[in-house]
């Protein structure tokens, strides 16, 4: 599920995630084998354009930007009925939440009747939704919105899975005949929850793509948002979903926690989450979007200070932004949180951009979302326990230049600087800017190929940590292999990690890890037409151990030889 009412739905979600969770796995992100990577040739590693064209959406989204909406999970459980959504419909609209730019209204779990009827046909719970759902999402079309609803790929909902739904009735067999069932009731929007603990991770694939090739099918714009995590070891954050969905969760479940120790694991708070989502920012674009999980602002767990927060970093790391608390009876702060004009404007860009975390202190963190006007947004974090100065500069987020004017992002007020951004930030605040003047900093982000083995620069197993052994793998989508280079000859990866010579080393054979990005030489790389790539502080090259090929053959410094293990091209 995508949160989980404080009911006795958590009770058993606790339950079972401990079964399930009890430690993280480490899944390979590699593409599968019908998906076709497209190498560069010639001469690579070219000089970025400083002004990047809008991104396009992925062939038959409809999710050119991050949906915003409504939920009913968080606030109604297994409790929705027809007239609580209708309630939620008309509060969007009375709220201003509408003319905000949020057009969902999904309804989670349990609005179907326990059993299809003759034919194998969904219909709605006959108390629960007496009037159909084709009427109300006719209701909800009227107040001009659109309507969203819930499924899985296999036999049972999250909540018939645990017995506190009757029935089964998932859609598997039945994608097509549910998809077209969805179109006729004027469906704009599906979440489709994995809600098993069986299925490889390939078996995931192919199931999910089964629906998405139905939905596309029935020539409605249907938004396709899956969650394969539910009930399952996690598979969000493992691979770039955005070849099989329009948005998929890349976590466990968000409560209205804001910290906890846990990595990826139920629950997760606020911190969590955005540990586990931050680094894959390189796979968020127009019609793909990651999705930390709906939001919690509002909900009693959280001070109002820490519903901006989580509020502000959603907007930044462009994710759907999807409420989950009850909108009907929202105080007037958490609705101005809601409806902020200049962060959703920042989370709506066309560009698409995903906000990266730039730096990450601790306790501090700097993050940076480009925008299509060459402008930034930046977004001031204090993860501290007492107010704090947070403060960065317009080159790293990305701006060259002198002059520069930021536009507060909470009261719209602006000032001007030549190049200082700072901030004194309450304990679990952000501040956050949108900084214009200067110019785009020159940038590429790619795939990095080698020659020799013709596989791709890769951090090992995905791990985030600073130390992680940089190697060569199959070339796929996933965050792990997304290089960015940078004017200053850093090569930067998950963000805030650099490509760097272990401890300054310059010996031949010093490996070659990611690091925390801090403007040493041994973080600054220089590009050669060869497409060698040289260590500015050791002068050796980058690698391939030994003119290794195998999956897993480490990077090492080595002497400038012009050989095939030491030439990149960009794929």
């Amino acid at each position: 599920m995508m949160g989980f009412a404080m009911s006795v739905d958590t009770r058993w979600r606790v339950r079972w995630s401990a079964a399930v969770h009890g430690r993280r796995s480490r899944v390979r992100k590699v593409l599968a084998a019908t998906l076709t990577v497209v190498a560069a040739a010639g001469l690579v590693l070219l000089p970025a354009q400083p002004h990047q064209p809008v991104a396009r959406a992925a062939p038959g989204s409809p999710a050119v930007t991050p949906p915003l909406g409504w939920n009913s999970w968080n606030s109604f459980g297994c409790g929705v009925t027809e007239s609580s959504v209708r309630q939620a419909a008309d509060a969007m609209v009375n709220s201003g939440m509408r003319d905000a730019g949020y057009q969902y209204v999904v309804v989670d779990d349990c609005w179907f009747d326990p059993n299809r009827d003759s034919q194998g046909n969904l219909r709605a719970h006959p108390t629960k939704f007496p009037s159909g759902m084709k009427a109300l999402g006719d209701y909800i079309h009227a107040r001009g919105l659109k309507f969203g609803i819930y499924q899985v790929p296999t036999d049972r909902t999250c909540a018939q899975r645990v017995g506190t739904h009757p029935g089964s009735t998932g859609s598997a067999g039945h994608e097509v005949q549910d998809a077209n069932t969805f179109a006729s009731w004027g469906v704009d929007y599906l979440k489709y929850d994995w809600c098993s603990s069986e299925g490889t991770r390939d078996q995931q694939v192919a199931r999910f793509a089964l629906m998405r090739d139905a939905l596309r099918a029935t020539g409605r714009p249907i938004v396709y948002s899956i969650n394969p995590n539910s009930f399952h070891a996690i598979t969000g954050d493992e691979y770039n979903w955005g070849e099989v969905a329009d948005l998929w969760r890349t976590t466990e479940d968000l409560l209205d926690i804001w910290q906890n120790g846990n990595t990826n694991s139920y629950p997760m708070g606020v911190g969590n989450v955005v540990d586990v989502n931050a680094p894959l920012a390189a796979q968020a674009g127009p019609g793909h979007w990651n999705d930390p999980d709906m939001l919690v602002v509002g909900r009693p767990g959280l001070t109002l200070t820490e519903s901006r927060a989580h509020f502000a970093l959603w907007a930044l790391m462009a994710a759907p932004l999807m409420a989950g608390n009850d909108i009907r009876s929202m105080s007037a702060d958490v609705s101005a949180v809601l409806r902020n004009p200049r962060l959703i404007a920042v989370n709506q860009d066309p560009l698409g951009a995903g906000g990266r975390r730039v730096r990450d202190d601790g306790n501090v963190e700097v993050f940076a979302k480009a925008l299509a006007d060459g402008s930034v947004a930046v977004g001031l974090f204090n993860r501290g326990s007492a107010t704090a100065t947070v403060s960065t500069t317009a080159a790293q987020v990305g701006l060259s230049g002198g002059s520069f004017t930021l536009t507060d992002l909470w009261t719209g007020g602006t000032s001007t600087s030549s190049g200082q951004i700072s901030a004194s930030v309450p304990a679990h605040g952000v501040a956050a800017y949108r900084v214009t003047g200067g110019s785009p900093l020159d940038a590429t982000t790619s795939r990095l190929r080698g020659a020799g083995a013709n596989r791709c620069l890769d951090v090992d197993g995905g791990a985030t940590a600073a130390g992680t052994t940089a190697l060569i793998w199959d070339c796929h989508t996933a965050a792990n292999q997304s290089w960015t280079t940078w004017a200053n000859g850093e090569i930067r990866v998950f963000g805030d990690k650099c490509l760097d010579a272990y401890n300054q080393g310059t010996a031949t054979g010093t490996r070659v890890i990611i690091w925390t990005c801090n403007g040493q030489a041994n973080q600054r790389w220089t590009i050669a037409s060869d497409g060698s790539i040289r260590n500015v502080h050791a002068g050796l090259c980058l690698d391939v151990n030994q003119a290794g090929t195998a999956n897993g053959t480490a990077t090492i410094l080595w002497t400038c030889n012009g050989q095939a293990n030491q030439r990149w091209s960009r794929a």
